[in-house]
């Protein structure tokens, strides 16, 4: 049924792409916008409940904290985007993090880095389709029971669009994405109007009492400072898929650096604008949440089981005046939706970092190709294989996955901004004192030793504050990720080595061989098999048969004899009726008698017409084909016999 399968997937993802097509394959700048940033605007849905979150535990009294976490949120943000603009002009190639690591601060910073952000992209994808079908089964809550489902079909949706090329997915996401910023930037300019105008919205929770957890009642100077760094790290998660404009430089039109720092500039302004503006609303108006909702004393309904309203939820409801505002459905059902689709980021920075790590030889090369529609297909199915286990595995709960977020990419913001150090210390010493870019390189420096002291130290407080809490399953999968990454790329220089022309001494030296004909029967596929090895001019040639059933091997030789076929006939006796394992122990014996000789097995093979025909055969010539690959000094030969 071939003929199906090619349909069905012509069906899905279209019909390929010529490959001198690939321009017209890549982004102008307000659709990479949606592609590549719909990550770190999407996030902003939510960073701002996860400061308050971690804030609360200690109840209302260090509330006051948000806003100067927030602004070292935005410094941080401002900080790495600035880095990553000169990432995208001195690094295009789009590696990002793991070649600026891998210049500057060896191969196994570079592998670090990689293995820091596959893990992440897959924690992207996991997390984001999670949160977004949480959302809507807050909404409806008949859906709970089928949530790793709905998850699961997010994924491979997401994977599907993706199949069918970077320009189509873009076209795609752009519409939600530019309606979720529409409306988020409409929430906070009506709430700012409201505020300017002496109307000040009230959250829903603004009444409810937040009675400290156990053991945060009262905080020496320590704990308050613990506190407050958790909740910076928290926020942190603003920062989530910035580097993923780095890593897509190549899908990008000409000229690719340029429009991709202006991408960058873009998705700084709206994400900073929509943070501090959802930040701001949500201190005037007072937005309470807690890790448990039963420390919300006030809170309607029953704690243990009813969910508690998102911050953006919460504002929504304050702004346009309760929740049977269509405004009110229209901001839930953007969120909703652009939280799904910012696994999308995910799914354009994972297949080209792993087409390059195939192309460096780190993983393996099938990933460095691009399939029939020009986008990195095989990383495509992987990063969805890998995604659907973690969701499958963590009951698609957003709140257990999150515990283990942003970890991975922090070690890739410290890592690739320190190579970026390193990289500026290089290139001052390679130019004269009176060359005018050394001010701008100094500069750049800076820029990129703050990135790095602030990036390590949000990784260290991250590391310290989520460890027992899952994150240690991070570091567990990065570790196995490095070491199968330095195997395969073991495997690979080993091959080159065995496979050197210089090791051969003469090329043009001629090689003896033996040919071995395996028989069962004289029919006509075991005498045109005979006929080809006789063709190939071989030192020897014999006939090899295994005996199984005396009365078969007898009828054998007497027409053998009766033909006066010229090619020796050996009979190998196996008194347990075995096949593979004597004919084996018999070409490992010619190997050994004749060292330097290589020894050819002519297989003959009939091909059925049918699929379903192969139930009725034995598959004795696929095993013994298998089991002499792996002899050394072996060659196989099959000599197919179509049956018509």
């Amino acid at each position: 049924m071939p003929w199906i399968t090619m349909v069905s997937k012509r069906i899905l993802i279209g019909l390929p792409v010529r490959r001198d097509k690939l321009g017209e394959t890549l982004l102008p700048k307000r659709i990479a916008l949606p592609v590549f940033a719909s990550d770190p605007l999407s996030s902003v849905a939510y960073a701002t409940e996860e400061m308050l979150l971690k804030l609360s535990v200690a109840g209302t009294a260090f509330l006051s904290l948000t806003p100067w976490l927030a602004a070292l949120v935005v410094l941080l943000l401002c900080t790495v985007v600035a880095s990553y603009r000169q990432v995208v002009h001195a690094y295009p190639s789009g590696g990002g993090d793991y070649e600026v690591a891998t210049r500057n601060l060896g191969d196994r910073a570079g592998t670090t880095v990689a293995s820091a952000l596959l893990v992440d992209y897959v924690l992207t994808v996991a997390v984001s389709t999670s949160a977004g079908v949480a959302n809507i089964v807050s909404a409806v809550p008949q859906l709970h029971a089928y949530r790793v489902e709905l998850t699961l079909g997010c994924v491979l949706l997401l994977m599907l669009l993706n199949l069918r090329g970077v320009r189509e997915s873009g076209r795609a996401f752009a519409v939600p994405t530019y309606a979720f910023v529409i409306g988020i930037l409409g929430l906070i300019v009506t709430g700012l109007v409201q505020v300017v105008t002496g109307h000040l919205p009230r959250a829903e929770s603004a009444d409810y009492v937040l009675h400290p957890e156990s053991g945060h009642a009262a905080l020496g100077t320590a704990g308050i400072l613990f506190l407050a760094l958790r909740g910076f790290s928290s926020g942190c998660t603003a920062l989530t898929g910035v580097e993923a404009i780095a890593n897509g430089v190549p899908s990008f039109r000409r000229p690719k650096s340029r429009n991709a720092a202006t991408t960058l500039l873009m998705m700084l302004a709206l994400s900073v604008t929509m943070f501090v503006g959802i930040t701001a609303l949500a201190c005037l108006s007072e937005v309470r949440v807690a890790e448990n909702t039963c420390d919300l004393e006030g809170f309607e309904g029953d704690c243990r089981s009813d969910p508690q309203r998102t911050v953006v939820a919460q504002l929504a409801m304050a702004v346009f005046g309760g929740s049977s505002s269509p405004f009110f459905y229209y901001i839930l059902a953007v969120t909703a939706l652009i939280l799904i689709l910012a696994a999308n980021t995910a799914f354009n920075g994972f297949p080209v970092l792993s087409s390059i790590l195939g192309q460096d030889r780190f993983l393996p090369k099938q990933l460095r190709h691009r399939g029939d529609r020009l986008v990195f297909s095989n990383g495509v199915l992987l990063l969805t294989l890998c995604a659907c286990l973690l969701i499958f595995a963590f009951d698609a709960d957003p709140n257990r996955l999150v515990q283990l977020y942003i970890i991975g990419v922090f070690i890739s913001f410290t890592l690739g901004q320190s190579g970026m150090v390193r990289h500026w210390n290089r290139a001052l010493r390679e130019t004269s004192p009176a060359d005018r870019e050394r001010r701008r390189m100094r500069r750049s420096r800076a820029i990129n030793l703050l990135g790095a002291v602030l990036t390590g130290t949000v990784l260290v407080i991250a590391t310290v504050s989520r460890f027992t809490s899952g994150a240690w399953v991070v570091f567990v999968a990065m570790a196995l990720i490095f070491l199968a990454m330095r195997g395969i790329h073991r495997h690979y220089r080993r091959v080159d080595e065995a496979l050197s022309r210089e090791a051969e001494t003469d090329h043009n030296a001629r090689i003896d061989s033996h040919a071995v004909v395996l028989v069962s029967q004289v029919h006509r596929p075991a005498l045109r098999a005979l006929r080809y090895a006789q063709a190939i001019r071989a030192g020897r040639v014999t006939a090899l048969s295994v005996d199984v059933d005396p009365d078969e091997t007898r009828r054998l030789c007497a027409d053998w004899a009766a033909l006066d076929i010229d090619v020796p006939l050996v009979v190998l006796d196996s008194p347990y009726r075995y096949i593979t394992q004597p004919v084996v122990d018999h070409v490992r014996q010619l190997v050994r008698e004749h060292p330097g000789t290589l020894v050819n097995v002519f297989i003959p093979e009939y091909l059925v017409a049918h699929w379903w025909e192969h139930l009725l055969h034995n598959q004795t010539a696929f095993r013994l084909k298998i089991s002499l690959l792996f002899v050394r000094g072996v060659a196989v030969t099959n000599v197919p016999w179509q049956l018509r």
